[in-house]
Parts: structure tokens; sequence; C-alpha cells
């Protein structure tokens, strides 16, 4: 009897203790008053009632706060511009990025990338399936990074903050809702396939499709088929684009590309993953830079053109880069093709710059003039 007296009691006390760490959780806007390095973030989210209201009643929540550093590199941001001029759409899409649905704790993330649907789903920003996303990852030393648009990177400064409804991450960089492919290619040296995009009159497509996964060669690739490609009738270059662009029912970050996926391509015909020595393969190419956010999906940088009439290609690891399939003489590096197509609106999100004046989403579609049959 007295042993099952102890047990009760035992269990009554742990009773208590749960309901009473309970009752001391803030609730999202005690938690945010009690952290005095997101005073500026607590003062955007309550300017936006409608966002606070919902976010302030919600079970099950992951919130992204910038801190006030990271407000004060804003001016020197591309974000600097719609601040200063208080462009109310774009900073509530900002707003919306910074939230996730569900609770991540700082735990849960690992050395492989994940990809976290956001409350940003104003088409207008994105065009991806349930919610723009967010990238995450644990590197060295427990540190967590997330990646988003133009290849930012916000590092996580104060993990696991509690309230009522979730969690929140205090970071040191705002997040950067990624911009569509037109204007995000200059970002990463990817002139040539973003001019090669518009002077096929693919660029409303690539721009503005749902779901999409484009694997881009890089200038390099461009340069090694000479000129080749801007020979070649208008058709010709849609056809080989076209292999290039995977528009699946779902978006193919690299945790979505397993040893052995096989890819149908806008062209009809099939893509091969493969994971061999530590890298990524598609087809004969390798992957060199993976996971790059766009409006409406992602973008992997590869070191090589696929070939519609090569769809059987496959990767040999052994070797840096394996020999161009579509046959032309090199260019010199001076030269490299279809950049002056891009437009001269075409602007980069560096978070780094100081001058920027870009803006973001799935509806800036350039315009070029366009060459060819």
């Amino acid at each position: 009897m007295r042993s099952s007296r102890f047990v009760l009691s035992v269990a009554l006390i742990s009773l208590h203790s749960i309901v009473s760490a309970q009752d001391d959780t803030k609730d999202l806007t005690q938690l945010l008053q009690s952290q005095k390095n997101l005073s500026q973030f607590t003062a955007l989210l309550t300017s936006y009632g409608d966002i606070y209201a919902n976010l302030s009643f919600q079970s099950g929540v992951t919130v992204l706060a910038p801190n006030n550093d990271a407000f004060n590199k804003i001016p020197y941001s591309s974000l600097g511009p719609a601040f200063e001029a208080n462009q109310s759409q774009i900073v509530r899409s900002v707003l919306q990025y910074h939230i996730l649905p569900g609770i991540h704790p700082s735990g849960s993330y690992n050395g492989s990338f994940s990809f976290d649907q956001t409350w940003l789903q104003n088409a207008s920003y994105t065009n991806v399936t349930g919610g723009q996303v967010v990238g995450g990852v644990q590197q060295a030393g427990d540190v967590n990074i997330y990646t988003s648009g133009m290849g930012s990177r916000s590092t996580l400064v104060n993990p696991n903050l509690a309230f009522t409804g979730g969690v929140v991450h205090v970071i040191d960089t705002f997040l950067m809702p990624p911009a569509n492919f037109i204007q995000s290619v200059p970002q990463f040296n990817l002139t040539a396939a973003g001019g090669a995009v518009e002077n096929a009159s693919l660029a409303d497509y690539v721009n503005t499709h749902p779901d999409l996964t484009v694997f881009v060669p890089n200038n390099a690739a461009f340069l090694a088929l000479g000129s080749t490609l801007q020979s070649m009738p208008l058709q010709q270059l849609r056809r080989i684009l076209d292999y290039h662009i995977v528009n699946a029912s779902t978006v193919g970050y690299s945790s979505n590309l397993p040893n052995g996926t096989v890819l149908r391509t806008r062209s009809g015909q099939n893509l091969t993953i493969t994971f061999a020595s530590n890298s990524l393969f598609v087809n004969q190419a390798r992957v060199i830079q993976q996971d790059l956010l766009i409006a409406n999906g992602v973008m992997h940088v590869i070191d090589n053109f696929l070939s519609p009439d090569a769809p059987s290609a496959t990767a040999n690891p052994e070797i840096a880069t394996a020999p161009p399939l579509i046959q032309g003489t090199s260019l010199s590096e001076n030269v490299v093709p279809f950049t002056s197509f891009l437009p001269t609106s075409v602007t980069s999100f560096d978070a780094n710059s100081a001058t920027p004046t870009s803006s973001f989403g799935v509806s800036d579609i350039g315009k070029g003039t366009r060459i060819g049959i």
C-alpha cells in the first residue's frame, strides 16, 4: 500500500511539474518583449496586425526572427529600397518568409540540407506548391545555417526560445525571398544560361511555371561549345534547353534526389541522378552547386551540357569534367555567349551589395532582343 501511495505521489508531482512548466511558458508577446535584441523585429511584426494576430493564435509554428544587428544590415542589402520606401507588400512577404509551419527545434537539423515550407505563398512572390521554402543545415560545431534566395545565409545565434504557440530562433541576417530565374542567374555567374533562355523565348516559362527544377550549365560549359549554340536554329536550342528543365509535381531539391532517381524533362525525355564518390551527377554532368532557390523552384549548377540525343549518358566520377556531348570549338573566356540577351534591368540580390536596386518575385520577366530562326 505504501508503495502504491509513493508511485501515486511521484506521478502527481511530475504532473504538477509539467503543468507548472506549461504555465511558465510565455505567449508570443511576452517572449518578444523579453528579448531586447528583437525590439526592431517586434515593432515590425506588430505593425502587420493580421500576421501578428494569426501568429499569436497558432499552435505549432517556428519563427526565424532577425535580431537588431540584422536590421542594421538592411540598408546595405537588396531589401533596403523596399524597407526604405515602406513597400508594404514586399515587407509583408519578407515577414511571411520567416514563419515556418510546425515546430523545428535546432536539434532537428543535421549535416544534410532539409527544405522547410514557409508562410510565403503569395503568387506574386513565389510559385512553389505549399509555400516557398528555406534551407536548413547543421554545420561543424553545431552551427545552424539557413539558406534563402540568392544564396543568402543566416546563422542561428539564439535557438529554441519557446512560446505557447511554438518556438522562436534568433538569426543574424534576414532571409531573402528567392527571385525568379532570370533575376537570379547573374548572382551565380550563370549569365550565358540566362541569356540563352531569353534568346530561346523560354524566360516566361522558366520564371513562372510552378515547381521547376532547372539544371543550369555554368559559363565554362557554354564556352566549351563555342559558337555552336549561338549559330544553331532556335528550335534546336530550345530542345537542348528543355532537356535541362524538369516540371514535376514536386521540386527536385537535393534531399529529394536519391541515387537512381529518374526525372522527366520538359522535352519528354528522362534524366538519371547518380550519387558516386561523394558527388551528385545528372546523366554525365557533375553537379557543382546544389539547391539555389528561385521563386518557383530550385536550380542546380552543372559543369556540362546535357544532350537530349544521349539520354543514357552516365557519370564517370574518375574524371573532373566529362567531355562535351555536343560538339563545338571553345571560345575565349572573354567572350561569354548569350550574355547580351539578358535584360539590362537584371541585377543581383547580393546581401552584401551597397547599392541594390532590384526586386524579387515570379513576375519580373526580362525582355531582350533574340537571334536565330
